[in-house]
């Protein structure tokens, strides 16, 4: 008995492990990851204005002023500079 016992005790620290970590996972990291993909995917498909006049600079890293392809409202987004 004290063999089982010990068995659905570690099968419960088990299953409230991989609780926790999927809440954390699923709560903190996955937007983030979400966000970037949908930011990256954006950008990909944005008509950006490169130009020297047109970049800013933010904590060393450039931005290019963008459109988004086919989007009629004029909304702006900031993709990476890569040239």
């Amino acid at each position: 008995m004290k063999e089982a016992t010990g068995e659905l005790n570690t099968t419960l620290i088990v299953v409230i492990s991989v609780a926790i970590l999927s809440a954390f996972f699923f709560g903190v990291l996955w937007p983030q990851l979400n966000n970037n993909f949908k930011r990256e995917s954006q950008c990909k498909q944005a008509l950006c204005d490169c130009s020297d006049t047109a970049r800013t600079n933010r904590d060393g890293i450039e931005y290019c002023s963008c459109t988004i392809k086919g989007d009629t409202s004029g909304d702006k987004i900031e993709c990476v500079y890569k040239g």
